[in-house]
C-alpha cells in the first residue's frame, strides 16, 4: 500500500536488500576486509620477527595493537545489535497497522516517540489537510495542551484525553484520545495513536443550553421578585391602604401576565425545535394565511395608530407547510411592526409570486416605515432573548423569543428570514417559499397571458 502524501516507506525497500548474496552486503564486505587485514598483518609481523629476532617482542606488540584497532569497533556493533534484538524500533508502521487505521471512521494520526507523523487515514486528511509524513505534528496542531498530553502519555505509557480547540480556518472542537501502541516483550511503545472526535456540535448545543437557562432564569426572576415584593407590602404596611392595594394588584397582574407570555413562548419554541427537522407534507395557501393575519392584527394596528395595507393576490399561492405555524410567523412579524415601527404610521403586507415567466416561488413579507434597525443588530435579531433596546422591548411586553420562533418555523418550511433595514426609512422582514408544482404552472400561464 502506498502512503498518502507520496513519501517512500523505508520498510518497503528493506526486504529486497536482505535477499541479496551475503558478499554484497556491507557486513559481509566488512568481514572480508578484516580477514585480509589480519592475515596480511600476521604474515608481515611474523616475517619481521623471523628476520630480526631482537625485534620479536616489539613486532608482537604492534600486531596486537593493530588487531584491537581492526576488530574492536566490529565487536561493539555486534554487541549493540544483540542488545536490540530482532525487533529493533522501526521508523514506519507495517501494513497491518495501516489497514486498521484506515478502517477507523474518525480522523487518526500515528506518530513516533519524537511526535513525527508516520501515518494518517483519509478522514484525517479531509479534516486537517495534507500533512507531510515525517513532519512534527506540532507544525499543524499548535496546541501546548495537546503536546503536554502526548508527552505525559509517552512517560507514563497510559492513554489520555485532551480537548483541542481550533479557530482557523473554522471554529471546531476536538476530543483527542492519545494511546500508546503496545510493543512486544514489554518494550517501550514505538508509536502513539491520536484519535480525533469532532465535538463541535455538542459544544455549541451545550453552550446554547447554558445561555438559554441563564437567560430564561433572568427573565423569570424579575417578575417573580416584583410579585414577592408587592405581596410582602400588601401583607405589611399597605394592609389597610385601599388605594395602594388596587395599584399594587394591577402591577402584580401585569407581572403575572408577563411570566405567562414568557412560559408560553418557551413552550412554543421547544415544540417547534423538537419537530424542526421533520418535513411537513400539508398544503397551505399563503393568500388565505395573509387574509387571516390582516383580520386578526388590524385591531392591534389601529390601537397603535397604524394603517395596515394589504393588496390581495387574485389566485391562490399554495406551498408545502402548516397553516397555523405560518399564521404564527406573519402575525408575529406584524405585531413587531406595530410595536416598534409605529412611527411610520404604515405597515404593508407583501405577497408576490416571483421567478420570471416560469413562476417558481412566492415571497411573503411585512414592511414597516419606522426608525429602522442599526446594521450591527440585524445578524443577531433571531437569537433567543436578544433585544435591540431592552427597555423598549419590555415596555412593549416583548419576551425576546418572537423572532427566534419565526426563524425555527421557517427552517422547518425550508426557508429563512431575510431582514432588510435602513435607519430612518424602515424595515422589511420577508421569506421565500417554493410553490406547489400545479400552482407554478398556473401562475406561469397567467403571467404569460397578461404580458401578451
Amino acid at each position: 500500500m502506498t502512503d498518502t502524501g507520496g513519501m517512500h516507506d523505508p520498510e518497503s525497500s528493506a526486504a529486497p536488500a536482505s535477499a541479496e548474496a551475503p558478499a554484497s552486503s556491507p557486513s559481509a564486505r566488512s568481514r572480508a576486509v578484516a580477514l585480509r587485514a589480519t592475515l596480511g598483518s600476521a604474515a608481515a609481523f611474523g616475517g619481521l620477527a623471523l628476520a630480526y629476532p631482537q625485534a620479536g617482542a616489539a613486532s608482537l606488540a604492534a600486531f596486537a595493537a593493530l588487531m584491537v584497532v581492526v576488530h574492536w569497533p566490529r565487536a561493539r556493533r555486534r554487541t549493540a545489535l544483540r542488545g536490540a534484538g530482532p525487533e529493533a524500533p522501526r521508523l514506519w508502521p507495517d501494513q497491518g497497522m495501516k489497514t486498521v487505521i484506515d478502517a477507523l471512521g474518525e480522523p487518526v494520526f500515528l506518530v513516533d516517540r519524537d511526535f513525527m507523523l508516520r501515518y494518517r487515514n483519509a478522514s484525517a486528511l479531509e479534516a486537517f489537510g495534507n500533512m507531510a509524513l515525517g513532519d512534527p505534528v506540532s507544525l499543524r496542531l499548535r496546541s501546548p495542551e495537546l503536546i503536554a498530553a502526548m508527552e505525559l502519555c509517552q512517560r507514563s505509557g497510559e492513554a489520555g484525553e485532551v480537548v483541542l480547540d481550533e479557530r482557523r480556518p473554522t471554529d471546531r472542537t476536538w476530543l483527542v484520545t492519545i494511546a500508546p501502541v503496545r510493543a512486544p516483550r514489554g518494550e517501550r511503545p514505538r508509536f502513539f495513536l491520536l484519535k480525533f472526535r469532532d465535538r463541535t456540535a455538542e459544544t455549541r448545543v451545550e453552550r446554547m443550553r447554558t445561555d438559554f437557562v441563564a437567560n430564561a432564569s433572568h427573565e423569570l426572576r424579575t417578575p417573580l421578585a416584583s410579585l414577592s415584593g408587592f405581596i410582602e407590602t400588601l401583607q405589611g404596611p399597605a394592609r389597610d391602604d385601599e388605594v395602594a392595594r388596587e395599584r399594587f394588584l394591577a402591577i402584580m397582574r401585569e407581572q403575572a401576565s408577563r411570566m405567562s407570555r414568557l412560559i408560553d413562548d418557551l413552550l412554543s419554541l421547544s415544540r417547534i425545535e423538537m419537530k424542526r427537522h421533520l418535513p411537513d407534507t400539508a398544503r397551505a395557501d399563503l393568500v388565505r394565511v395573509f387574509d387571516k393575519v390582516a383580520d386578526q392584527m388590524r385591531p392591534l394596528a389601529e390601537e397603535h395608530g397604524v394603517s395596515l395595507e394589504y393588496e390581495r393576490p387574485e389566485r391562490p399561492l399554495r406551498i408545502v407547510g402548516d397553516e397555523d405555524e405560518l399564521l404564527q410567523v406573519f402575525a408575529n412579524l406584524v405585531e413587531n411592526a406595530c410595536k416598534y415601527g409605529a412611527d411610520g404610521k404604515r405597515i404593508v403586507l407583501k405577497l408576490e409570486a416571483v421567478g420570471g415567466r416560469q413562476v417558481s416561488s412566492v415571497e411573503a413579507g411585512v414592511q414597516d416605515f419606522g426608525p429602522g434597525i442599526a446594521p450591527e443588530h440585524v445578524p443577531r435579531l433571531t437569537e433567543r432573548f436578544y433585544r435591540v433596546d431592552v427597555g423598549s422591548s419590555r415596555a412593549m411586553r416583548g419576551t425576546g423569543l418572537g423572532l427566534s420562533i419565526v426563524r425555527n418555523i421557517l427552517l422547518r418550511h425550508r426557508s429563512r428570514l431575510v431582514v432588510r433595514s435602513t435607519l430612518g426609512i424602515g424595515s422589511t422582514f420577508s421569506a421565500r417559499f417554493p410553490l406547489v408544482r400545479d400552482d407554478m404552472a398556473a401562475n406561469g400561464e397567467r403571467e404569460g397571458k397578461t404580458k401578451a
